[in-house]
This record gives structure tokens, sequence and C-alpha cells, in this order.
């Protein structure tokens, strides 16, 4: 089955436009493993989301089927083969 990771407006140019990425799961999978499938053609994209010790950044939010993954067990958070994983990254101004 095919588990989905939706990306924001602002990530997607990092992903050559994709405002969706498909990751295939036979079984439920840590966040860490699909975020690392999902985001592997885009180097520059996962270093946008997750920072060097690979958990997720503080301005940005990752949403397992509408349960925030941070509360939950962050990037070990399980992720069924058919789940829907929003990332949002935060906005800011002055």
């Amino acid at each position: 089955m095919t588990a989905r990771v939706v990306l924001p407006g602002l990530l997607r140019d990092l992903a050559e436009g994709a405002a969706e990425l498909p990751v295939e799961l036979s079984a439920d999978a840590p966040l860490a493993e699909v975020l690392d499938r999902a985001f592997e053609p885009w180097p520059i994209l996962a270093s946008r989301v997750r920072d060097e010790r690979g958990q997720i950044r503080r301005h940005v939010n990752v949403f397992i089927d509408g349960e925030d993954a941070k509360r939950a067990d962050g990037v070990q958070t399980r992720v069924s083969p058919t789940s829907t994983v929003h990332v949002i990254n935060a906005v800011s101004g002055g």
C-alpha cells in the first residue's frame, strides 16, 4: 500500500514541484524511515525538514493522519501503509 507525504507550496520547489510523495509500505514504519524514503531524491528537502540529528526541525510540523508527530514519538512515530503525512513549515514575518 502507499502512504503519502504531502508538501506545502514552500517546499514543493525542492521536490521538482511535487505536491505529494508516495511511499510504498508493506507494514507500519517509523516516520524517520518514511521521510528518508520520500526525500531520498532530494537531500536539500530532507535537510529543510530534519536536522543533522535526524529530528524534525523546530520550525516544521509533521502530522500523521491529523496527529502531531512531535507530540507523539517524534520521528519514531509509526506510519501505517494507508497514512497521509503532512509536512508544514512555519511562516513568520515582522
